[in-house]
This record gives structure tokens, C-alpha cells and sequence, in this order.
């Protein structure tokens, strides 16, 4: 078996991850091109475009993630009891792409009901079935997609790197449709975002999701085989959340860290109400020649959030050696805090420091595009490790469960992520929006006062209303940060406990599979001594005398 191993060919790998993993992380970009549209801009289109309320809109938005934490439950009890030839995980991923992409692109579909009575009551309805699908689509993407972590390679270490491309890839997943927006509005000649922009970058972020998507299912390989896994009942898998301490764990930091995201989902209202004076690239070399008119709103919503993702992104990539050097408790403690110290700073210049009367966007103030660029270039170096560590956590709690229990369950443990996920998403998006809309936002209000001039957008959007949207936007995740960094301190498995578990599980699962060899061995034999005793002899017959 050693000098079998041995002569195996290793296989090239591209920044140390082999193409197996690099598909992987290329599938997981791919779902969230969908995800980080319909985030960020699904309540600002039916806002805008739809003419509905925005805080019946964030009611809305938590009912349907609500129902999707549901269905999570259903997806990974279903993905725990199927067997199919081509793998656990991979069958689900095929079986979600084109709902996922066909639903996306309803999302931002125009649909003109009349202004009644019947026509409000329907549109309402027709936003809420939009919304409830589409949640049970991205389940039914997110569970195995998240699931097939822990598949994609036998070598603990090559997980943590497939986990740390495919973090990378996926925020830049859940940023780029703000860019791409703002692309098509230059392109369109539009001075905002219409139905027609929305539409068109729907349409490209779809089509390319669902390429990437199919290639994880065609060409992404399980070279992990689970063999001791059990289908869970609901009752199965609230106890399994009760009695496992490590994933209740991970279940708690994402539920007191639910407002770490919550920018993504106000990115629009937030650019709207911080940039009250839109953006003006026109003195600056380049950039100017790119974009030489002032953008307002949705139409440069991604200006907010640029070095936020490229700092974001740096750290991301130095996420697995970071946490080779920590470790996953120790990081995420660490993180929390550190980014609940810089929201606060942040928070604290910004409504305290004076800013000259007058000033614009794009002065150098406090308030200014500028200040804000260098805050969240600062504080978005806590966001890294976010969304890679629980994932990293949940692979390592499905070997840890395995090892004290000799059941395997990718489906459950990845659905109690998933659902930890949405659960603080649904929080996260729907809180932010409702409290975007309690402040006195509305896109409508907004776009009335762009077409007033100066004077009406500072009459509307006043600088108490800048205040308490920076707190919701910056302040409210550097608290969440520190809330879930508290649940860390009981988290239990270290390097060494990892280093003695798969020890051990490398030993059972060969030990399977010379039990499995063996059991077939008796019946090989017995077939071949069935086969000589009913062969004739070939050998002429001697005389019984000699």
C-alpha cells in the first residue's frame, strides 16, 4: 500500500491549490455572483423600480429567509439520505443551478401592475413569492456547495487553502455587480440605474454564475468518499445542534455577529445617503477620463465600498497562513476585537470632528468619500476571516463528529452552517433596511431631490441622518464583531486535536477498506473452486489395475 501511494503522480498545483480545488472555488464565485446582486440591489429594485415600501420590503425579506432556514433543514436531511453514483454533493449542485439562475433573473424583471388597490395587493404578493424562491433556490445551491468543502481533497491542509481561494473569490463574487452597474449605466448612457440596467446586469451575472456552477459539477471531483453517512430527521438535527457544543458553537457567532454584513444589503441607501452629494472623479488623472460626470445613488454604490474589498481581499488571501499561525480560535477572537476597536474610532470621528460648512463629498473631511475609503480599508481587515473560518470549523466538526461518534453528516453539519448563515443574513439585511427606512430614506424622496439640485439633497438627507446611517453602517458591525468573537473562547479543537483525530480516522477508514477487499476475496475463491470442480478433467483416464 506505501510504495502504491508513493508512485502516485502528485497532482500541479497553481498558488498551492491543485484544479480540483481551484474548480471548487470557481463554483463557489459563481453561486455568489447571484447572492451579492440580489443583496445588495433586490430591495433597492423593488423600491425603485416596483414602487413598494422599503420597510414592507425588509418584512418581506425576513419572512423569506425565515422560510429558506427551513428549507435547510429539508435540503440537508435530503442530501444525507440520496445515493447517487456521482457523488453526494455534486448531484445538488447541477439540480440547483438553473432554478438559482432563472429566479436571479426574475428578481430584476419588471412586471407593471396597475396602480389599485388589487394592483398593490398583487405586486406585494408577487415581491413575496420572488423573494421565498428565490431563498429556497440559494439553499439548495448554498448546503452542498458548502458541503463539498470537505470533499475536495484527503489532506487537511489542502482544504484549509481550497476554503481560503474560495473565500477570496466569493467576496469579489459579492462585490463586482456593483461595478459591473455602473459599467452598464456608461455603456446605456443612463445617468441612474433603470429597469433596463438592472435587467442587462442581471443577465450577466447570471449567465456567468451558471457557468461556473455547472463546471463544479462536471468537473469538480469527491475525493473524499463518505461512507458513514445517515440521513437525520428534524428532531435528529435539533439535537444534533443541542448536543454537538462545536457547531452550536459556530451557530451562535453567526447569530451574534449578524450585523457584520449588514453594508452589503444597505450598500445602495447608504451611498445615497453618506455621498448625499454624489461623486465627481473629474479632477483626478484617469479616473476623471473614465467617469467624468457626477454619479448619484445606486449608480456609483460601489465607490463606497472599493478599498473595503481590496483590503478585504489582501487579507483573504493571507487567510490560511494567518490561520496556520493562530489558529481558528485565536484568529476569529482576535479579529473581533480588533474590528470592533476601529468601528468604534470610526464612528466617533466621524459624528464628533466638525466638518466646514458646505463641503462636499469629495473634500477632505470626515465625511468625505475620502475619510470613509480609509476606514473601511482599515476595518475591512476584520472581515476576512469571516467567511472563511466557520466553513473551515464545520469541515473540521464533520471529521471531530466522525471521530467521537463513527457518524459522518456533511448534509446536517453543512446545512446547521447554512441555516447559522441565513439566519444572521436575514437579520442583517432586513434589520438594516428597516432601519434605513425608519431613519427617513427612500429612493423615491432621493431621486426627487438629485433633480432639486444641492439644496434639496441637503434639505432631505441632513447631517443627522449621515450620523445615524454611518452607525448603522459601521458602528453596528464592529459590535456584532466583538458579540460573536465571546462564543470562541469554548471553542475546542486546537491543532493538536485535529493533528490525533485524523490520525485516527485515516487508520478506520483504511481499515474499512481492507475489510471490504477482504470480504471479497472468500467469494472470489469460491467462484474459482466452483469453476474446477465443474470443469472436466482433461487428463485421459487410468486403468484401475496400474
Amino acid at each position: 500500500m506505501s510504495n502504491e501511494l508513493t508512485m502516485e503522480r502528485k497532482p500541479r498545483r497553481l498558488f498551492g491549490c491543485t484544479g480540483n480545488m481551484w474548480i471548487y472555488a470557481l463554483g463557489i464565485m459563481g453561486i455568489n455572483l447571484a447572492i451579492g446582486l440580489v443583496n445588495s440591489y433586490q430591495a433597492e429594485f423593488f423600491n425603485k423600480i416596483m414602487g413598494a415600501n422599503l420597510i414592507a420590503i425588509a418584512v418581506i425579506i425576513l419572512v423569506a429567509k425565515v422560510v429558506s432556514i427551513v428549507a435547510d433543514f429539508v435540503i440537508g436531511n435530503l442530501i444525507d439520505r440520496a445515493r447517487f453514483k456521482s457523488g453526494k454533493m455534486r448531484p445538488w449542485i447541477l439540480i440547483s443551478a438553473f432554478p438559482l439562475a432563472v429566479l436571479t433573473m426574475m428578481s430584476f424583471a419588471f412586471i407593471p401592475f396597475p396602480e389599485t388597490q388589487a394592483g398593490n395587493i398583487g405586486k406585494y404578493i408577487y415581491i413575496a413569492i420572488i423573494m421565498i424562491f428565490w431563498n429556497v433556490s440559494m439553499t439548495l445551491a448554498d448546503i452542498p456547495s458548502q458541503g463539498m468543502l470537505s470533499l475536495v481533497s484527503k489532506d487537511p491542509a489542502d482544504t484549509n487553502n481550497a476554503a481560503g481561494i474560495a473565500n477570496t473569490l466569493k467576496s469579489g463574487a459579492l462585490a463586482i455587480s456593483g461595478i459591473f452597474m455602473t459599467v452598464v449605466c456608461m455603456i446605456t448612457g443612463s445617468e441612474g440605474v433603470g429597469k433596463k440596467e438592472y435587467l442587462i446586469t442581471a443577465g450577466v451575472m447570471c449567465g456567468i454564475g451558471l457557468v461556473f456552477q455547472l463546471l463544479m459539477y462536471f468537473k469538480c471531483k469527491e475525493m473524499v468518499k463518505s461512507r458513514t453517512s445517515s440521513a437525520m430527521s428534524f428532531k435528529e438535527m435539533f439535537r444534533e445542534l443541542k448536543h454537538n457544543k462545536q457547531i452550536l458553537i459556530v451557530f451562535v457567532t453567526y447569530l451574534l455577529g449578524f450585523g457584520r454584513n449588514i453594508g452589503l444589503g444597505i450598500a445602495v441607501q447608504a451611498t445615497c445617503i453618506l455621498l448625499r452629494d454624489g461623486v465627481n472623479f473629474s479632477a483626478i488623472p484617469v479616473i476623471g477620463s473614465i467617469f467624468p460626470d457626477t454619479m448619484y445613488g445606486d449608480a456609483c454604490s460601489w465607490a463606497i465600498g472599493v478599498t473595503s474589498a481590496l483590503a478585504s481581499t489582501v487579507t483573504i488571501l493571507l487567510n490560511p497562513v494567518i490561520n496556520k499561525k493562530l489558529g481558528e480560535k485565536k484568529y476569529f477572537i482576535v479579529a473581533g476585537f480588533y474590528g470592533f476597536a476601529i468601528s468604534l474610532i470610526s464612528f466617533l470621528l466621524y459624528a464628533l470632528v466638525p466638518v466646514p460648512e458646505g463641503a462636499t463629498s469629495t473634500d477632505f473631511t470626515v465625511r468625505s468619500l475620502w475619510a470613509i475609503w480609509i476606514f473601511q480599508a482599515v476595518f475591512s481587515i476584520a472581515y476576512a476571516p469571516n467567511g472563511y473560518l466557520p466553513m473551515v470549523m464545520t469541515a473540521d466538526i464533520v471529521d471531530y463528529q466522525e471521530w467521537k461518534t463513527g457518524r459522518r453528516t456533511e448534509g446536517a453539519q453543512f446545512a446547521i452552517l447554512s441555516m447559522s448563515n441565513k439566519l444572521s443574513n436575514a437579520l442583517s439585511v432586513s434589520l438594516g433596511i428597516l432601519l434605513i427606512g425608519a431613519i427617513g430614506y427612500s429612493s423615491s424622496d432621493y431621486a426627487a431631490a438629485v433633480q432639486g439640485g444641492s439644496e434639496a439633497i441637503r434639505a432631505y438627507v441632513t447631517d443627522d441622518m449621515q450620523v445615524k446611517a454611518w452607525a448603522i453602517y459601521f458602528l453596528v458591525p464592529g459590535l456584532c464583531m466583538l458579540a460573536s468573537s465571546i462564543p470562541m473562547f469554548f471553542y475546542k479543537i486546537d491543532k493538536k486535536t485535529k493533528t490525533e483525530m485524523r490520525a485516527e480516522l485515516a487508520r478506520r477508514r483504511l481499515a474499512a477498506e481492507q475489510e471490504e477487499i477482504s470480504s471479497q476475496e472468500p467469494s472470489k475463491l469460491s467462484d474459482e473452486s466452483y469453476m474446477q470442480e465443474e470443469q472436466p478433467s482433461q487428463e485421459p483416464p487410468q486403468d484401475k489395475e496400474e
